[in-house]
């Protein structure tokens, strides 16, 4: 195996953890907060928007199955990323659109990918994806963790999560864990 890590912010973490538990290749899924100023932040200090962390998915990937450039272009396609510190109904800036890097191979990829997507007019609007170099991740809560498989019927699950995992699975069959189709 393989194995390596990114973190990836693109709003509220249940989505996008529910999203890269699908993708073939991804090991592990952790959702927590990262890019902030307050140590160990509880989900209600970076809900008020002081603490300058992230919601991300701390997504821990075999790069012989998946490599980096599909999970940027998932993260990408699931998200708005020309949308400033909101996604929908959720605002602030832990909500921003945000790629925390490991080492500069990924960094270059992720310039490279926003760079393809520009030229390529995927969005009609410029993406304003932050590209930082990782920090101290901060696992959430234990609640939080694989929230929509454990929550599938609370109406945020119905009404948000599901119509984009719905997205994803029409527009990326082929990245799915069999055991999911």
């Amino acid at each position: 195996m393989n194995i390596h890590k990114i973190t990836l912010g693109s709003g509220c973490f249940w989505c996008t953890e529910a999203i890269f538990q699908s993708v073939k290749g991804v090991r592990s899924v952790i959702s927590g907060y990262m890019g902030g100023i307050t140590e160990n932040p509880t989900y209600m200090e970076i809900c008020n928007g002081n603490t300058a962390h992230a919601e991300v998915v701390a997504v821990d990937y075999d790069a012989d199955i998946v490599t980096l450039n599909e999970l940027l272009l998932i993260f990408f396609k699931t998200h708005n990323p020309t949308s400033l510190n909101r996604q929908g109904g959720d605002v602030g800036t832990q909500y921003r659109s945000v790629i925390f890097y490991n080492n500069q191979e990924q960094k270059q990829q992720a310039e490279i990918m926003i760079k393809s997507l520009t030229d390529e007019n995927v969005f009609d609007k410029p993406i304003l994806t932050e590209i930082s170099p990782a920090s101290e991740f901060y696992k959430a809560e234990d609640h939080h963790q694989n929230y929509y498989n454990d929550n599938p019927l609370k109406p945020y699950c119905a009404v948000v999560i599901q119509p984009k995992l719905n997205k994803f699975v029409k527009e990326f069959t082929a990245q799915i864990k069999p055991e999911l189709l």
